[in-house]
């Protein structure tokens, strides 16, 4: 594939046909002139070392001099190399809660603001691992595949919001499914982490039967339980807070029972978030633990440059530009190359 790099400097080639244009009025007002002095047969044999084809050659070397400078500023590239990076790492698959109950405040700055800034500091930590983003509530969505683009996995993560998933509850069943079916199937022995972060309020059944068959695929399941056991309302956003259909107004707490059993289902840890930065530094420790794989990974790399080449050309047209006088030289007055 062949491509220039700064491509906006092609359009500086729109002058070579305005310096054409000027050309050509220059050479039609010079014939005029020159018919005021005699008839142009007659001048010619006057001046029999004057040479047109030569003059029009020159320009014509002069214009693709200027072509190939522009060329050359562009940067022309060719084709790709097709290269095998070898990248040692784990794979870590990403299960956040955005169920409306995320928004309680009982952990500043709320449930799911603190999640996000626990998953923001530990994908900087991550290198050659690979990552994978699924958003649930009473169902999920997968946001982001296995992938080592952490900025994109940042992006996704400062986007969540409870309006991400458009049914709402907990389905950690599903959740768990989901982000299971987003690991590669490779049969080698490569560290694998399914983190779930929830309140881990589940309005559905199968969560340990989930967790069970992440384990038999080697996945271990890390559970942030982010919360109090005291719990905190839901704001709705205008002052209000949630309610029933009583009226009264809802509390969400922690469920660490639901959490403990998945993670230990699951082969995992259970971590639980408070107000202090040691979950953080929990799941750092253990993610660390894992094993990592040297995986190769077929890249293409940049472009291979191309302006030498054209550099080269650039230099020959103009040296040819000039070895070729205006006058007929006669020393080659046996190459007749021009009239």
């Amino acid at each position: 594939m062949f491509r220039f790099a700064h491509y906006t400097y092609l359009y500086l080639l729109l002058l070579i046909p305005v310096f054409t244009a000027i050309y050509v009025f220059i050479q039609i007002r010079m014939k005029k002139q020159l018919r005021k002095f005699g008839d142009p047969e007659l001048l010619a044999h006057l001046m029999p070392d004057v040479s047109h084809a030569r003059r029009h050659t020159k320009f014509a070397l002069m214009m693709l001099a200027l072509a190939l400078i522009i060329f050359v500023m562009a940067r022309p590239q060719y084709g790709t190399r097709n290269e095998e990076v070898k990248r040692s790492g784990i794979e870590v698959m990403i299960a956040m809660d955005v169920s409306n109950s995320m928004l309680c405040r009982d952990v500043s700055p709320s449930r799911l603001d603190k999640s996000k800034m626990i998953l923001t500091k530990l994908t900087e930590q991550f290198e050659d691992d690979k990552i994978g983003l699924v958003a649930f509530a009473g169902t999920s969505i997968t946001l982001l595949p296995m992938t080592s683009d952490y900025v994109s996995a940042k992006m996704f993560l400062d986007q969540m919001s409870p309006s991400t998933v458009t049914v709402q509850g907990t389905n950690l069943s599903d959740a768990i499914t989901r982000a299971v079916a987003g690991f590669s199937d490779k049969k080698k022995a490569v560290g694998r982490a399914l983190i779930l972060i929830t309140d881990a309020e589940d309005n559905e059944e199968g969560a340990i039967e989930a967790a069970k068959l992440a384990k038999e695929r080697g996945i271990k399941i890390f559970v942030l339980s982010v919360g109090t056991t005291e719990g905190g309302f839901i704001p709705l956003g205008n002052g209000e807070y949630k309610r029933d259909r009583a009226g009264n107004v809802v509390t969400t707490r922690v469920n660490e029972e639901i959490g403990k059993s998945v993670a230990q289902a699951g082969n995992g840890l259970y971590i639980h978030v408070d107000q202090t930065g040691q979950a953080q530094s929990i799941l750092e420790e253990e993610i660390a633990k894992m094993q990592k794989e040297d995986i190769v990974e077929s890249m293409f790399s940049e472009y291979d440059e191309q302006f030498v080449a054209v550099a080269i050309l650039l230099i020959i047209v103009l040296f040819v530009e000039m070895c070729i006088l205006e006058r007929k030289n006669p020393l080659f007055k046996n190459f007749k190359l021009f009239k």
